[in-house]
């Protein structure tokens, strides 16, 4: 009894045909970048963002794709300071009041407000006077995230101890 070599793709009749060349994959496409112009919206988020850096010493270390955003400083030992801001790009009203946040933390000082629950309220009202101060649109997005951000600054600071809420979150309890 003679013995063949299959494989399992032969005993399952899946092989394909070995006597023909397999043909060569399609071309890709080459897309290079677009050559299109910015929308006016594009542009008018552009500016806010080269201004605020501008405006507030701030170096933006990273552009998010979340819709998150950290802001801290850094003190050097010759007594420099660097201002920092991680953010999403300003693309819609949630991404530049996010950003705005951020920047309005350096913009008032961190520490200026105790506790730290309310520096976030004091920001995140420093950011919607700064949209509609701009004429930007504060959707009704914008102030869901607003909420949603204070109510949850403030549990936090429950969970860490807070014994009186301050007057300004008590919408948020």
């Amino acid at each position: 009894m003679r013995w063949l070599a299959q494989t399992l793709w032969d005993l399952l009749g899946l092989a394909g045909d070995v006597s023909a060349p397999a043909a060569p994959p399609a071309p890709k496409t080459a897309r290079g970048p677009t050559k299109t112009r910015p929308s006016p919206m594009q542009q008018r988020y552009a500016s806010l963002v080269s201004e605020m850096k501008q405006t507030h010493g701030v170096r933006v270390r990273r552009w998010r794709s979340s819709s998150t955003g950290c802001a801290w400083e850094v003190h050097y030992a010759d007594g420099t300071t660097r201002r920092l801001i991680e953010a999403p790009y300003p693309r819609g009203p949630v991404s530049c009041a996010i950003f705005l946040h951020e920047i309005g933390h350096h913009a008032m000082g961190f520490g200026h407000y105790r506790p730290r629950c309310l520096e976030e309220y004091h920001a995140w009202q420093w950011a919607l006077e700064t949209m509609r101060a701009s004429g930007f649109n504060v959707t009704a997005a914008v102030t869901r995230r607003v909420a949603e951000s204070l109510h949850y600054a403030l549990e936090k600071a429950r969970r860490r101890g807070l014994k009186q809420i301050p007057v300004e979150l008590l919408p948020y309890a």
